[in-house]
């Protein structure tokens, strides 16, 4: 039986919609190409601006807005499942949206929506960095999964990664996979990026499919980039560390499969 190909997109996007929708779709035709099924983009993948008032000129409604069209036609164009990084989505009796991950089916409908639950509220060691996304963005509520031709899919964004028993958790609603979209910070990425995200991975015999913002935006922010396709064993199994582009990787199901039943850590658990 074929394994499914899945793929993380790699992206340094800039303070405009219609360039980074242009590269969105230049590199999901490479990942069609290079046979997979699922694409996962990087958080903020449509917009990276210089200020917040820049960014709130660009949020949309729910289900409707320039961005989510876009997409939504890029998976028809394609046969592709798409997991939208994130986007600001309006949420009703609030002036700050949601940080919103949209996943698409291949036939362009919406599949599934989580929005970003932990916020990144810190002042980074040292005191040259701080961040207070809270200020402007709603914290989501629910933990999401998505069956999808590559598994069942976790969604996290992010900050998320820091927080195990949200992986947990999905694992306890049937996620055989988890997706990642990010914009790690330069210093946070260099220090604690691969360690986090192979450790997920390992924990919960799972498959990590973690796709970065890379490089200097219109802000002079850095993001750190280093895009990754983790097994459930702890593998790095493709990434790519720098620039724009795509990683692909083929997910060996079976293996997983077998290493759960051999191997029943996630059975063991004592504690909830």
């Amino acid at each position: 039986m074929a394994q499914p190909i899945v793929a993380a997109v790699q992206m340094t996007s800039v303070a405009d919609v219609a360039a980074n929708l242009a590269t969105t779709r230049r590199l999901l035709a490479q990942t069609k190409d290079g046979g997979a099924c699922l694409a996962v983009l990087p958080e903020n993948f449509c917009f990276m601006g210089r200020n917040e008032a820049e960014r709130r000129g660009i949020v949309e409604r729910d289900g409707d807005g320039p961005v989510q069209q876009a997409v939504a036609a890029m998976a028809r164009e394609f046969g592709l499942w798409i997991v939208a990084g994130t986007q600001p989505i309006a949420v009703d009796g609030d002036t700050r949206p949601a940080n919103a991950c949209i996943v698409y089916d291949a036939a362009g409908k919406r599949a599934a929506r989580y929005d970003k639950i932990h916020l990144f509220d810190v002042d980074l060691p040292g005191g040259r960095e701080g961040y207070r996304e809270s200020a402007n963005a709603v914290p989501g509520a629910k933990l999401v999964t998505v069956d999808t031709p590559a598994g069942r899919l976790g969604l996290t964004v992010c900050y998320d990664l820091r927080f195990p028993e949200l992986f947990r958790r999905l694992v306890s609603e049937g996620a055989e996979i988890f997706s990642v979209p990010s914009a790690f910070t330069g210093p946070t990425g260099r220090a604690h990026w691969e360690v986090l995200l192979r450790a997920r991975a390992t924990e919960n015999l799972s498959f990590v499919i973690a796709a970065a913002q890379s490089g200097i935006h219109d802000s002079d922010r850095e993001t750190y980039g280093d895009s990754l396709v983790v097994d459930y064993w702890g593998r790095v199994l493709a990434r790519k560390p720098r620039g724009s582009g795509v990683v692909l990787a083929e997910l060996d199901r079976e293996g997983q499969r077998a290493t759960r039943a051999s191997f029943p850590a996630l059975s063991h658990r004592v504690m909830s």
